[in-house]
């Protein structure tokens, strides 16, 4: 018998967030090890619902058992600014042995919150610039993880919307106004010339402000929809689809979970964070020992 050692721990963690399928290694443990997690998203959420059961899936898998092993303590922020740093607060008080957090806002105040305690990201647009890792090849500090895509794929999401709306000369893009929205709308800009759109960027900070600014761009001809990838976004995307719908609006979403509720002319263009099928990048190194 042999003590598993943190390291192990983390790497293992951050496959299962990902349900990476990752081969499961014969071990013992001496305690119960507690993970907390920190959701961008509702609990009723049904997509928060199924990324939550294939994490569990993947950890059982690899022989970790909630409630046996492990100890899973989750929190939904559900897209509110003060539950992350709250609920951020109370996992770091039930003394976990490691955190996973969705989204930017989690990492925010779960950095906040801890520098000692490690840290897992997953659905970090660029961690980097965020100032999360030193680099992806070498995080440093207590925070490792995954990031989806790369910036520049927002670019295809725009020609891509030139393609199945060749019409098209304006683009109201959907982001936050933070590190990744405004990187993903300059990949944008960099093509926009070259396709004839001009793009409008809307920076909403609640579901009212998503409505105004769509109704108030709808009223113009030849216009579409680009949604970037952002937990506003993901919490607030069943109104998106309805405005994009009540408007006819051509629409280009970031994911594919978004197909299970069809609106008018819109398109996925990336995987989802699902099993064996994840584009997302890895921060190589595991985040240290305590």
């Amino acid at each position: 018998m042999f003590r598993m050692k943190r390291r192990e721990f983390i790497t293992l963690l951050g496959g299962a967030a990902m349900a990476w399928p990752l081969a499961a290694r014969a071990q013992q443990v001496e305690r119960v090890r507690r993970v907390g997690v920190l959701s961008n998203l509702a609990a009723d959420d049904p997509e928060a619902q199924a990324r939550n059961t294939a994490f569990l899936q993947a950890l059982a898998q690899l022989g970790w058992t909630n409630g046996q092993n492990v100890r899973i303590d989750l929190r939904w922020a559900s897209g509110d600014p003060g539950r992350f740093h709250k609920y951020a607060d109370e996992l770091l008080a039930l003394a976990p042995d490691v955190v996973l957090g969705a989204a930017a806002p989690s990492i925010v105040a779960l950095q906040r919150a801890t520098r000692t305690v490690p840290i897992v990201f997953v659905g970090v647009g660029d961690p980097v610039a965020a100032g999360f890792v030193e680099s992806l090849a070498r995080p440093g500090g207590n925070t490792t993880g995954f990031t989806p895509y790369e910036y520049g794929i927002a670019a295809k999401w725009l020609e891509l919307l030139k393609e199945i709306a060749p019409n098209t000369t304006r683009a109201a893009v959907i982001r936050e106004p933070s590190v990744s929205g405004i990187g993903q709308f300059a990949a944008m800009q960099g093509v926009a010339p070259s396709l004839g759109v001009e793009l409008s960027p809307i920076d909403p900070r609640d579901a009212g402000a998503i409505e105004r600014a769509v109704d108030s761009f709808a009223r113009k001809p030849n216009g579409a929809l680009i949604v970037t990838g952002s937990p506003l976004t993901g919490v607030h995307r069943n109104l998106i689809f309805a405005l994009a719908a009540r408007h006819r609006l051509p629409a280009i979403y970031p994911f594919r979970y978004c197909r299970r509720r069809r609106s008018m002319g819109w398109r996925s263009t990336s995987r989802p964070r699902g099993r064996l099928d994840s584009p997302c990048r890895r921060c190589c190194s595991p985040a240290p020992t305590r």
